[in-house]
């Protein structure tokens, strides 16, 4: 099995992209969306997605889970190596086919609350999942995803992200249920307009 550190050993092209270009906002809001979740680099992405499932796969999963949108990008990367299907649990006018799972999450930081939604045609009992997701901050939609596969049966073995604020404990939140998590990225705190990060090993 993969041990925990390896789960988290800081991948060093991502942590270098982060220091020079992302834009920080205070302490607690930190923006790469021009290259991770709202301009998408293909190549990047799919370096990225390469290590997650390099580290997913001694879990041997059968199914990605993840949550629309932004973790759709990385979650299709990671199951295409893994060559296991991908579901994504829809937030955006949240139809879909009976019988369905549901949670409502609220949103601090964009305000207001946020639905998933997730058919359990898709999501079978016995399944053995893996969360893959971009962000991992106060663990919300982690947990979220946890409980509803765990609704339909399904067996959640590990959860990776390719970002997760260290500072937000949202890591501490899904190892309570029993999650090993994976993160490529941990940014310890933000501050003076830069993100502090753990570093790679040399």
């Amino acid at each position: 099995m993969t041990d925990a550190h390896d789960l988290t050993a800081p991948h060093e092209p991502l942590v270098r992209r982060i220091e020079a270009e992302a834009t920080v906002i205070g302490d607690q809001i930190l923006r790469i969306d021009h290259f991770l979740n709202h301009r998408i680099e293909p190549a990047f992405i799919v370096d990225m997605g390469r290590e997650l499932a390099r580290r997913m796969s001694a879990f041997h999963p059968t199914m990605i889970l993840t949550a629309e949108a932004s973790g759709i990008a990385p979650g299709l990367v990671v199951a295409q190596v893994l060559n296991v299907p991908l579901v994504y649990a829809k937030k955006y006018a949240p139809q879909v086919e009976s019988p369905f799972i549901s949670r409502v999450i609220p949103s601090p930081t964009k305000g207001g609350e946020t639905k998933l939604v997730m058919s359990q045609r898709y999501v079978q009992p016995g399944a053995r999942v893996v969360l893959v997701d971009d962000f991992l901050s106060n663990g919300r939609t982690a947990v979220a995803l946890v409980e509803m596969a765990r609704e339909a049966g399904a067996e959640v073995l590990a959860a990776g992200f390719i970002v997760e604020k260290r500072f937000k404990r949202g890591h501490e939140a899904v190892e309570a249920l029993g999650v090993p998590v994976a993160t490529l990225a941990q940014v310890e705190r933000l501050e003076h307009g830069k993100a502090v990060l753990r570093q790679p090993q040399a």
